[in-house]
C-alpha cells in the first residue's frame, strides 16, 4: 500500500491538484472581495444606501451580561440571533460570479480544443497507399529493368 502511495504522488497528480486547490481558494478570495467591496457598494448605494452585510432579521435582541453589586455574574450575555439574509445575498453573488468565471474558463478550454483538433484535421494527410494494381505494375517494372 505504502509502494502504491508513493507511485500515486510520484506521478504529479497531487501536485497538480495542490495547485488547483490553492489557486481556487485565492480566486475565490479575490471574487467574494469583488463581489463585497466593489459590486454591493454599488449596488447598495443605487438602490438607496443600503448595506447588504446589515440586512438581517432580528429574531432575539443581545442581552449584556447582568452583574450584582460584588461584581458577580447574575446573568451572562446572551448574543443576538438573527437571520442575516443580506449575507445570503452577497454569497449567492458571489457563487454566480464564480459559476461565470468557471464557465468563461470551460468555454476557452473547449475552443482551444476545437481549434487544436481542426489543426490536426487540416494537416496534410499522408499520400494514400498504392493500390493493388500500381503495386504489381511496380513490381513488373523493377523485373523488367533487371533483365
Amino acid at each position: 500500500m505504502l509502494k502504491e502511495f508513493k507511485k500515486f504522488i510520484a506521478k504529479g497528480n497531487v501536485l497538480e491538484l495542490a495547485v488547483g486547490l490553492i489557486m481556487a481558494t485565492y480566486f475565490g478570495a479575490i471574487v467574494k472581495s469583488l463581489v463585497n467591496d466593489i459590486i454591493m457598494p454599488a449596488v447598495g448605494y443605487a438602490i438607496g444606501g443600503v448595506d447588504f452585510n446589515k440586512l438581517k432579521i432580528i429574531i432575539a435582541e443581545a442581552q449584556p451580561e447582568v452583574l450584582n453589586d460584588a461584581g458577580e455574574v447574575i446573568t451572562p450575555a446572551v448574543a443576538e440571533v438573527a437571520i442575516k439574509y443580506g449575507v445570503f445575498i452577497n454569497t449567492i453573488i458571489v457563487f454566480i460570479v464564480v459559476a461565470f468565471c468557471v464557465f468563461l474558463v470551460v468555454k476557452a478550454y473547449n475552443n482551444m480544443k476545437e481549434r487544436m483538433k481542426k489543426k490536426e484535421e487540416e494537416a496534410p494527410a499522408a499520400p494514400p497507399a498504392p493500390s493493388k494494381e500500381e503495386v504489381l505494375l511496380g513490381e513488373i517494372r523493377d523485373l523488367l529493368k533487371e533483365k
